[in-house]
């Protein structure tokens, strides 16, 4: 074999084994990560609806009330709406209890009843129950309808 036609063989091989080798992609897919949204006060999410709204449920044991703030889908904006109050269905210890939501007017931020992302509920249980399953039972927002809601409280109802 002619030594040009053997520099040619061993150049050839070379570079076939050099490049069998893939390198890492730097277009391979990422772990998918969770579609998460965090509540802006550290409360319970209850989304409403495929992610249209949300209600963020903040518990304040020592005076035993519930809050109640509507929020937009990616819980980004206050959303104020019109109800005169609405319902959430408790279970506590198998006993079924309402609590009552009534709307709150805030002046610094210029919500009043009527025009207003704040409710709230009081309740004495609320002082030492820091868990339950709950369901908001019909509450509009923008014109949709959102009926029979399920949520446990403290973990929300996300589905992911």
């Amino acid at each position: 074999m002619n030594r040009s036609l053997l520099v040619l063989l061993v150049a050839a091989l070379a570079t076939s084994l050099s490049c069998s080798k893939q390198p890492a992609s730097s277009t391979a897919a990422a772990p998918a990560t969770k579609h998460e949204h965090k509540a802006p006060h550290g409360g319970t999410a209850v989304e409403l609806g495929n992610e249209a709204y949300h209600l963020e449920l903040v518990r304040d044991a020592v005076v035993g009330k519930l809050s109640a703030y509507v929020l937009d889908g990616e819980m980004e904006n206050f959303i104020r709406i019109a109800a005169p109050s609405f319902d959430i269905v408790a279970v506590i210890s198998g006993q079924q209890t309402t609590l009552t939501f009534k709307p709150v007017a805030n002046p610094a931020t210029g919500e009043k009843v009527g025009d207003t992302s704040l409710f709230e509920a009081q309740a004495e249980w609320l002082k030492g129950t820091d868990k339950f399953d709950g369901v908001v039972l019909d509450l509009e927002i923008k014109g949709t309808t959102f009926k029979a809601v399920g949520f446990n409280f403290p973990k929300g109802n996300d589905k992911e």
